[in-house]
């Protein structure tokens, strides 16, 4: 049976509600600022749902994606680093507010099934999404079918550490989530930033004008992140082989990555030859939330 689809991204600065029609066509999308606190979020998307439904006068299926993963061995949410969420029954309280059942997935696992279904992965049967944001995680998705493990962290490579690190790269530096030296704390957005201009620098986004411009420092740090992060995606290669790997987050606008990595991989990865594509997505920062409402097939 065809039915309307909401998903919802819940990220740590925002949260946006999209709503597909029986087709998957765009009915609806709405962002609002991630309110502070755990009870403020379940209001918020809460308020985010019945406004949609209201202004559709539909009654949806809801999926949501989060920063995190739900435990099957607890059932509260770990791993996430809007950390507010760690500890709570999330997708049960939301089951609650909301009166009807919701499936929480990683963000993403969203973001990998959205790029999977009709985005750069669609004609892909092993698809490795990966998000360069504000983190750095990933998903995989085989034959159309979210593969998250009997644990819900496949595909959790920005806490595996940064593969065949030099001795100026060794403790590494130290991650939220307590160890040194995480893949995460050298390519996610904040960190590349800081490793061109210094311990306060949070903001990433300059850097590819400002080496286009001849600036040494800019260009040095875009060169250790493309090599870093084409070490990280050589250990995917060598343990998954995925057809295709589609980039996403604030960093997969940053064009050397397309032009870098499918010339560094190989440097790396265990084969005589590797040419797995290397692709931006297709749906921008819509991936996410599109995904999640994904995550109730028609």
């Amino acid at each position: 049976m065809t039915q309307h689809r909401i998903g919802i991204d819940l990220g740590g600065t925002k949260i946006e509600v999209l709503a597909l029609g029986p087709g998957g066509q765009e009915m609806l999308r709405h962002r609002i600022p991630t309110p502070h606190g755990y009870a403020n979020t379940l209001a918020g998307i809460t308020a985010l749902v019945k406004d949609a439904e209201r202004n559709l006068g539909v009654r949806a299926s809801v999926g949501i994606g989060i920063p995190g993963v739900i435990s099957p061995a607890t059932g509260l949410v770990k791993n996430a680093n809007s950390i507010a969420l760690n500890g709570h029954r999330f997708d049960r309280d939301m089951s609650e507010a909301l009166d009807r059942e919701v499936r929480v997935e990683n963000d993403a696992n969203c973001f990998a099934l959205s790029e999977a279904i009709d985005g750069a992965g669609a004609d892909y049967g092993v698809v490795f999404g990966v998000i360069l944001g504000t983190g750095c995680g990933g998903g995989i998705i085989v034959n159309g079918t979210m593969h998250s493990g009997p644990h819900r962290v496949a595909g959790e490579w920005g806490h595996t550490p940064l593969p065949w690190p030099s001795l100026q790269e060794v403790p590494g530096p130290l991650c939220w989530c307590g160890k040194h030296g995480c893949l995460e704390a050298y390519v996610a957005g904040p960190s590349l930033a800081r490793d061109c201009d210094g311990p306060g620098a949070h903001d990433a986004s300059s850097l590819p004008g400002r080496a286009a411009k001849g600036e040494k420092a800019a260009i040095d740090a875009l060169a250790r992140h493309a090599n870093r992060l084409a070490r990280g995606l050589a250990v995917v290669i060598d343990i998954l082989d995925p057809d295709v790997i589609v980039l996403g987050g604030g960093l997969s606008n940053m064009d050397h990555l397309y032009t870098g990595l499918p010339r560094l991989i190989p440097i790396f990865a265990f084969s005589d030859t590797i040419a797995t594509p290397i692709k931006r997505n297709l749906h921008g920062d819509s991936s996410g939330v599109r995904g999640a409402a994904w995550l109730w097939p028609a």
